[in-house]
């Protein structure tokens, strides 16, 4: 897949001297609502007004928004502030009837880009347009599966694409709702440099406390925007309440975030950057050397037990080092997150490297 400048022109057509903002309720509830939020951010930084009209709830019973009628509102919305429309699409009768209500921009949710199948139609039903489309992460940290939903749509000839990082589901118990994984996204940053993304804060952290801090990290790793929820009265809203920021803390949040350059050729930044990273690429050096002694001693044990007829998962000294290895983590300033995702990862290599020494 080969992502061009091109791509990116509908940002660059917004003139814009501050990243996209996508801001609006989780959900459209009632015409009255849609237009007060409308109303209440049209003069503000907000490029798009986004509202979900069908809304994936995980059961039924729960309130599934309000379908068509509503973007019968996101259009008065445009037509009485000026504001570019957003909102979900699941399936093509969702594109068909967006299409016709003039919605500017449309995005994939994370559990319709799971499914190639609904991924497929929804680029044959969006074939031929020039909507700007938006395909949020999958529920899941699969990389492919998200670059295979954009593949999809490339295909079907859309030209406007772009990603929304909205976090990844975990049976962890984090301060996430959806855990960000931002190694992901800064892989897929990598892989396609002219690929526009936007970060969904609401959707990551799950409460309004933790927005400000997630936009910004994700305008610190040089996103192209966000995407708020915002609601008027967000402790009544009729989904997602927990998440959602008024018009007047959204308004602060803008204002509070610094944006970042990109780069700059000062030179005496360039030169200590530069021995800066000369530093860490002798120290990643040197981690290699340790972890290939690490996964050499293990190989050993795993060589051992073998002999013995010893079972290769050993709950309690693996606990036991873990725990270690969080004080001594925490000694030296390193947080419980990082130092439990890393020495997970090491005990999974050594645990598939004893598997290999079984089977030989």
């Amino acid at each position: 897949m080969e992502i061009t400048q091109e791509n990116r022109k509908w940002l660059d057509d917004l003139q814009l001297t501050h990243p996209v903002v996508i801001a609006g309720p989780c959900s459209a509830e009632t015409q009255e609502q849609v237009l007060s939020i409308a109303h209440s951010l049209k003069d503000t930084d907000v490029s798009y007004y986004r509202a979900g009209i069908w809304k994936p709830r995980t059961r039924p019973g729960m309130f599934e928004g309000v379908g068509a009628l509503g973007l019968k509102w996101l259009e008065r919305v445009k037509e009485e502030t000026g504001l570019k429309i957003a909102t979900e699409v699941a399936n093509k009768d969702h594109i068909e009837l967006a299409i016709q209500h003039n919605v500017d921009m449309l995005w994939i949710g994370a559990r319709s880009t799971v499914s190639p199948f609904i991924i497929q139609e929804i680029a044959d039903a969006l074939e031929g347009t020039d909507k700007i489309v938006l395909v949020k992460n999958p529920v899941n940290p699969d990389l492919a599966l998200w670059i295979g939903a954009l593949e999809r749509l490339q295909r079907a000839n859309i030209k406007k694409l772009g990603v929304i990082h909205r976090g990844f589901s975990t049976y962890e118990k984090t301060k996430y709702r959806n855990i960000p994984e931002w190694q992901l996204v800064i892989e897929l940053q990598s892989r396609f440099p002219q690929l526009p993304i936007i970060c969904d804060p609401s959707h990551i952290t799950g409460k309004r406390e933790l927005i400000f801090e997630v936009s910004q990290t994700a305008l610190n790793l040089n996103f192209d925007g966000l995407m708020i929820e915002t609601h008027s009265t967000p402790d009544e809203a009729w989904s997602d309440a927990a998440q959602q920021v008024t018009p007047e803390s959204l308004v602060q949040i803008m204002q509070d975030l610094r944006i970042r350059r990109r780069t700059t050729d000062e030179e005496a930044f360039q030169s200590t950057l530069q021995q800066l990273r000369a530093q860490i690429d002798i120290l990643d050096e040197q981690l290699l050397d340790i972890l290939k002694k690490r996964m050499e001693a293990s190989d050993h044990i795993g060589k051992l037990k073998r002999e013995v007829n010893v079972a290769i998962l050993q709950n309690k000294r693996w606990n036991e080092a873990l725990e270690r290895m969080l004080q001594t983590g925490k000694e030296k300033g390193l947080s419980d997150e990082f130092i439990e995702k890393l020495f997970k990862a090491i005990h999974q290599e050594s645990i598939n490297r004893q598997e290999s020494v079984f089977r030989n």
